[in-house]
Protein backbone atom coordinates (compact mmCIF):
# COMPACT_ATOMS: atom_id res chain seq x y z
CA UNK A 1 0.00 0.00 0.00
CA UNK A 2 1.37 3.42 -0.98
CA UNK A 3 1.64 6.38 1.37
CA UNK A 4 -1.10 8.18 -0.59
CA UNK A 5 -3.48 5.26 -0.04
CA UNK A 6 -2.72 5.23 3.68
CA UNK A 7 -3.19 9.01 3.86
CA UNK A 8 -6.57 8.83 2.12
CA UNK A 9 -7.76 6.04 4.43
CA UNK A 10 -6.57 7.97 7.48
CA UNK A 11 -8.30 11.20 6.46
CA UNK A 12 -11.53 9.40 5.56
CA UNK A 13 -11.50 7.51 8.87
CA UNK A 14 -10.53 10.54 10.93
CA UNK A 15 -13.35 12.63 9.49
CA UNK A 16 -16.10 10.01 9.38
CA UNK A 17 -15.46 8.18 12.68
CA UNK A 18 -16.89 10.96 14.83
CA UNK A 19 -19.39 12.41 12.39
CA UNK A 20 -22.53 10.20 12.46
CA UNK A 21 -22.13 9.08 8.84
CA UNK A 22 -20.44 5.64 9.16
CA UNK A 23 -16.67 5.38 9.02
CA UNK A 24 -16.72 1.66 8.19
CA UNK A 25 -19.03 2.29 5.25
CA UNK A 26 -16.78 5.03 3.88
CA UNK A 27 -13.65 2.93 4.36
CA UNK A 28 -15.21 0.19 2.26
CA UNK A 29 -16.18 2.73 -0.42
CA UNK A 30 -12.65 4.18 -0.74
CA UNK A 31 -11.29 1.26 -2.82
CA UNK A 32 -14.57 1.11 -4.75
CA UNK A 33 -14.38 4.72 -5.92
CA UNK A 34 -10.59 4.98 -6.26
CA UNK A 35 -10.03 1.50 -7.69
CA UNK A 36 -7.69 0.49 -4.85
CA UNK A 37 -7.43 -3.04 -3.46
CA UNK A 38 -9.72 -3.43 -0.45
CA UNK A 39 -7.60 -2.76 2.66
CA UNK A 40 -9.51 -5.39 4.65
CA UNK A 41 -10.86 -5.43 8.22
CA UNK A 42 -7.39 -5.52 9.83
CA UNK A 43 -6.36 -2.09 8.58
CA UNK A 44 -9.87 -0.81 9.27
CA UNK A 45 -9.38 -1.66 12.94
CA UNK A 46 -5.90 -0.10 12.92
CA UNK A 47 -7.30 3.27 11.84
CA UNK A 48 -10.04 2.94 14.47
CA UNK A 49 -7.29 2.66 17.09
CA UNK A 50 -5.89 5.97 15.82
CA UNK A 51 -9.35 7.43 16.43
CA UNK A 52 -9.38 5.88 19.90
CA UNK A 53 -6.18 7.71 20.85
CA UNK A 54 -7.77 10.97 19.69
CA UNK A 55 -10.74 10.32 22.02
CA UNK A 56 -8.47 9.67 24.99
CA UNK A 57 -6.46 12.83 24.37
CA UNK A 58 -9.46 15.09 23.68
CA UNK A 59 -11.53 13.74 26.59
CA UNK A 60 -8.54 13.13 28.84
CA UNK A 61 -10.30 14.36 31.99
CA UNK A 62 -13.27 12.03 31.38
CA UNK A 63 -11.05 9.14 30.35
CA UNK A 64 -8.94 9.58 33.48
CA UNK A 65 -12.12 9.67 35.55
CA UNK A 66 -13.18 6.34 34.09
CA UNK A 67 -9.72 4.95 34.81
CA UNK A 68 -10.04 6.11 38.42
CA UNK A 69 -13.40 4.36 38.57
CA UNK A 70 -11.75 1.19 37.36
CA UNK A 71 -9.02 1.47 39.98
CA UNK A 72 -11.64 2.10 42.68
CA UNK A 73 -13.44 -1.06 41.60
CA UNK A 74 -10.41 -3.15 42.54
CA UNK A 75 -9.85 -1.23 45.77
CA UNK A 76 -7.28 1.33 44.59
CA UNK A 77 -8.36 4.84 45.56
CA UNK A 78 -11.81 6.21 46.38
CA UNK A 79 -13.93 7.57 43.51
CA UNK A 80 -17.56 6.46 43.98
CA UNK A 81 -19.04 8.63 41.19
CA UNK A 82 -16.38 7.59 38.68
CA UNK A 83 -16.78 3.98 39.78
CA UNK A 84 -20.48 4.07 38.95
CA UNK A 85 -19.88 5.60 35.51
CA UNK A 86 -17.09 3.11 34.87
CA UNK A 87 -19.48 0.21 35.37
CA UNK A 88 -22.15 1.73 33.14
CA UNK A 89 -19.55 2.04 30.37
CA UNK A 90 -18.49 -1.56 30.96
CA UNK A 91 -22.12 -2.68 30.83
CA UNK A 92 -22.62 -0.75 27.61
CA UNK A 93 -19.66 -2.57 26.06
CA UNK A 94 -21.01 -6.07 26.75
CA UNK A 95 -23.49 -6.23 23.81
CA UNK A 96 -20.80 -5.26 21.30
CA UNK A 97 -18.40 -7.82 22.77
CA UNK A 98 -21.01 -10.57 22.53
CA UNK A 99 -21.91 -9.61 18.96
CA UNK A 100 -18.25 -9.36 17.95
CA UNK A 101 -17.39 -12.77 19.38
CA UNK A 102 -20.47 -14.30 17.76
CA UNK A 103 -19.37 -12.95 14.39
CA UNK A 104 -15.71 -13.91 14.82
CA UNK A 105 -16.56 -17.47 15.87
CA UNK A 106 -19.08 -17.90 13.08
CA UNK A 107 -22.04 -18.34 15.43
CA UNK A 108 -24.14 -15.91 13.38
CA UNK A 109 -23.25 -17.32 9.96
CA UNK A 110 -26.22 -19.66 9.89
CA UNK A 111 -28.60 -16.87 10.91
CA UNK A 112 -27.28 -14.58 8.15
CA UNK A 113 -27.70 -17.31 5.54
CA UNK A 114 -31.20 -18.26 6.71
CA UNK A 115 -32.58 -14.72 7.02
CA UNK A 116 -30.83 -12.89 4.21
CA UNK A 117 -29.52 -15.63 1.93
CA UNK A 118 -26.06 -14.15 2.42
CA UNK A 119 -23.15 -16.07 0.96
CA UNK A 120 -20.45 -16.33 3.64
CA UNK A 121 -16.99 -16.22 2.07
CA UNK A 122 -14.36 -18.29 3.89
CA UNK A 123 -16.56 -18.29 6.98
CA UNK A 124 -15.94 -14.54 7.49
CA UNK A 125 -19.28 -12.80 8.05
CA UNK A 126 -17.77 -9.32 8.45
CA UNK A 127 -15.97 -9.58 5.12
CA UNK A 128 -19.18 -10.80 3.49
CA UNK A 129 -21.04 -7.70 4.69
CA UNK A 130 -18.70 -5.33 2.84
CA UNK A 131 -20.99 -4.56 -0.14
CA UNK A 132 -22.50 -1.29 -1.33
CA UNK A 133 -26.22 -2.18 -1.28
CA UNK A 134 -26.12 -2.89 2.45
CA UNK A 135 -24.10 0.27 3.14
CA UNK A 136 -26.58 2.36 1.14
CA UNK A 137 -29.61 0.93 2.94
CA UNK A 138 -28.07 1.45 6.38
CA UNK A 139 -26.98 5.00 5.57
CA UNK A 140 -30.56 5.90 4.66
CA UNK A 141 -32.39 3.90 7.34
CA UNK A 142 -30.25 4.87 10.32
CA UNK A 143 -29.96 8.42 8.99
CA UNK A 144 -33.74 8.77 9.13
CA UNK A 145 -33.77 7.34 12.67
CA UNK A 146 -31.09 9.85 13.69
CA UNK A 147 -33.13 12.71 12.27
CA UNK A 148 -36.31 11.64 14.09
CA UNK A 149 -34.51 11.10 17.41
CA UNK A 150 -32.70 14.43 17.16
CA UNK A 151 -35.82 16.42 16.22
CA UNK A 152 -38.15 14.95 18.84
CA UNK A 153 -35.62 14.03 21.55
CA UNK A 154 -35.55 15.88 24.88
CA UNK A 155 -32.42 17.59 26.19
CA UNK A 156 -32.94 17.36 29.93
CA UNK A 157 -30.28 14.86 30.95
CA UNK A 158 -26.49 15.05 31.28
CA UNK A 159 -23.61 12.60 31.38
CA UNK A 160 -23.77 12.52 35.18
CA UNK A 161 -27.37 11.26 35.00
CA UNK A 162 -26.35 7.96 33.38
CA UNK A 163 -27.97 4.82 34.77
CA UNK A 164 -27.31 1.14 34.14
CA UNK A 165 -30.33 1.13 31.83
CA UNK A 166 -28.86 3.92 29.69
CA UNK A 167 -25.54 2.12 29.45
CA UNK A 168 -27.18 -1.13 28.39
CA UNK A 169 -29.55 0.40 25.82
CA UNK A 170 -26.91 2.58 24.17
CA UNK A 171 -24.54 -0.41 24.28
CA UNK A 172 -27.10 -2.55 22.45
CA UNK A 173 -27.33 0.16 19.80
CA UNK A 174 -23.52 0.20 19.54
CA UNK A 175 -23.53 -3.51 18.70
CA UNK A 176 -25.49 -2.71 15.52
CA UNK A 177 -22.52 -0.69 14.26
CA UNK A 178 -20.69 -3.89 13.38
CA UNK A 179 -22.82 -3.80 10.22
CA UNK A 180 -21.21 -1.41 7.67
CA UNK A 181 -23.13 1.78 6.95
CA UNK A 182 -24.77 1.95 10.38
CA UNK A 183 -22.26 4.31 12.07
CA UNK A 184 -21.23 3.60 15.64
CA UNK A 185 -21.32 7.26 16.63
CA UNK A 186 -24.57 7.80 14.75
CA UNK A 187 -26.52 4.90 16.23
CA UNK A 188 -25.28 5.53 19.79
CA UNK A 189 -26.09 9.24 19.53
CA UNK A 190 -29.54 8.27 18.24
CA UNK A 191 -30.12 6.04 21.26
CA UNK A 192 -28.82 8.68 23.66
CA UNK A 193 -31.08 11.36 22.14
CA UNK A 194 -34.09 9.04 22.51
CA UNK A 195 -33.15 8.66 26.19
CA UNK A 196 -33.23 12.43 26.69
CA UNK A 197 -29.55 13.42 26.48
CA UNK A 198 -28.62 16.68 24.76
CA UNK A 199 -26.59 16.64 21.55
CA UNK A 200 -23.24 17.44 23.17
CA UNK A 201 -23.86 14.99 26.02
CA UNK A 202 -24.96 12.29 23.57
CA UNK A 203 -21.75 12.77 21.59
CA UNK A 204 -19.66 12.74 24.76
CA UNK A 205 -21.22 9.49 25.96
CA UNK A 206 -20.90 7.95 22.48
CA UNK A 207 -17.20 8.71 22.26
CA UNK A 208 -16.38 7.48 25.76
CA UNK A 209 -18.39 4.30 25.19
CA UNK A 210 -16.21 3.59 22.16
CA UNK A 211 -13.00 3.40 24.24
CA UNK A 212 -13.33 -0.21 25.51
CA UNK A 213 -15.05 -1.40 22.31
CA UNK A 214 -12.33 -0.14 19.97
CA UNK A 215 -9.57 -1.13 22.39
CA UNK A 216 -11.00 -4.66 22.48
CA UNK A 217 -11.11 -4.83 18.69
CA UNK A 218 -7.48 -3.71 18.65
CA UNK A 219 -6.50 -6.54 20.98
CA UNK A 220 -8.23 -9.05 18.70
CA UNK A 221 -6.12 -8.08 15.67
CA UNK A 222 -2.76 -8.37 17.48
CA UNK A 223 -2.35 -12.08 16.54
CA UNK A 224 -3.28 -11.29 12.92
CA UNK A 225 -0.75 -8.45 12.79
CA UNK A 226 1.97 -10.70 14.19
CA UNK A 227 1.24 -13.27 11.49
CA UNK A 228 1.06 -10.60 8.77
CA UNK A 229 4.68 -9.54 9.09
CA UNK A 230 6.59 -6.29 9.45
CA UNK A 231 5.20 -4.55 6.37
CA UNK A 232 1.59 -4.83 7.53
CA UNK A 233 2.53 -3.69 11.04
CA UNK A 234 4.28 -0.61 9.61
CA UNK A 235 1.29 0.21 7.40
CA UNK A 236 -1.03 -0.10 10.40
CA UNK A 237 1.18 2.18 12.55
CA UNK A 238 1.53 4.87 9.88
CA UNK A 239 -2.15 4.87 8.98
CA UNK A 240 -3.19 4.86 12.64
CA UNK A 241 -0.91 7.83 13.38
CA UNK A 242 -2.28 9.85 10.47
CA UNK A 243 -5.81 8.96 11.57
CA UNK A 244 -5.13 10.34 15.05
CA UNK A 245 -4.36 13.78 13.61
CA UNK A 246 -7.43 13.88 11.36
CA UNK A 247 -9.70 12.48 14.10
CA UNK A 248 -8.64 14.98 16.74
CA UNK A 249 -9.43 17.92 14.48
CA UNK A 250 -12.79 16.44 13.49
CA UNK A 251 -13.78 15.81 17.10
CA UNK A 252 -13.02 19.40 18.07
CA UNK A 253 -15.15 20.60 15.14
CA UNK A 254 -18.09 18.33 15.97
CA UNK A 255 -18.28 19.16 19.68
CA UNK A 256 -18.38 22.88 18.86
CA UNK A 257 -20.82 22.35 15.97
CA UNK A 258 -23.33 20.49 18.15
CA UNK A 259 -23.46 23.38 20.62
CA UNK A 260 -25.22 25.52 18.03
CA UNK A 261 -26.67 23.21 15.38
CA UNK A 262 -28.75 20.05 14.97
CA UNK A 263 -27.94 16.73 13.29
CA UNK A 264 -29.90 17.70 10.15
CA UNK A 265 -26.78 18.25 8.03
CA UNK A 266 -25.57 14.71 8.73
CA UNK A 267 -29.03 13.24 8.11
CA UNK A 268 -29.21 14.91 4.69
CA UNK A 269 -25.71 13.70 3.83
CA UNK A 270 -26.50 10.10 4.82
CA UNK A 271 -29.68 9.95 2.78
CA UNK A 272 -28.05 11.62 -0.25
CA UNK A 273 -25.05 9.28 -0.10
CA UNK A 274 -27.29 6.23 0.26
CA UNK A 275 -29.42 7.23 -2.73
CA UNK A 276 -26.29 7.96 -4.79
CA UNK A 277 -24.87 4.50 -4.01
CA UNK A 278 -28.12 2.77 -4.97
CA UNK A 279 -28.21 4.72 -8.22
CA UNK A 280 -24.56 4.01 -9.08
CA UNK A 281 -24.38 0.35 -8.11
Amino acid sequence: MTFLQMLILAVVQGITEFLPISSSGHLILVPVFLDYPDQGPMLDIAVHIGSLLAIIVYFFKDAWGLARGGFATVGIGHAPEQKRLFWWIVLGTVPAVIAGLAIKTGALNGVAVALFGLKIEDGDLLASLRFTDLIAFNLIFYGILLGIADYFGREDRSYEDLTWRDGLLVGMAQALALIPGTSRSGVTMTAARVLGFGRVEAARFSFLLSIPAVAGAGVLIVPDLMDAGGEMVMEALITGGLTFLAAFGTMAFLMNFLKRASMLLFVIYRIAMGVLLLWMF
